[in-house]
């Protein structure tokens, strides 16, 4: 079995999540070490939180807020956040961002508040 992955982000299905609609990327690795997500935010994602999962967003277009345990702070391109678990988060303004998952996304772990 190789020891490396490649994905081109943006020739990958895209689905619907809270932020918006997301590519996702070595989901279905065997170690789950982590995952990459290239996400179209909506003007206005809902609020939610990972009770396992770190995730570390980077904007690459777009302005807007972010939310962070009701804390509102204001991102632009190459800004980058790190979301610990617990930490309740949504994105507001229409971006795209890079989201960095460790480990890997599980859709069990995502819940709206």
């Amino acid at each position: 079995m190789s020891r490396y992955q490649i994905a081109q982000l943006d020739a990958l299905d895209a689905v619907e999540c809270p932020c918006g609609r997301t590519r996702r990327a070595f989901t279905d690795d065997t170690d789950q070490i982590a995952s990459v997500h290239l996400v179209d935010i909506r003007a206005e994602a809902c609020l939610h939180y990972h009770k396992q999962m770190t995730e570390i967003y980077v904007v690459l277009q777009g302005e807007g807020t972010i939310e962070l345990d009701g804390e509102s702070i204001p991102v632009r391109p190459m800004t980058a956040i790190l979301i610990k678990p617990g930490c309740r988060h949504r994105a507001v303004g229409e971006m795209r961002i890079l989201n960095m998952v460790a480990p890997a996304f599980e859709e069990g772990d995502e819940f709206e508040n």
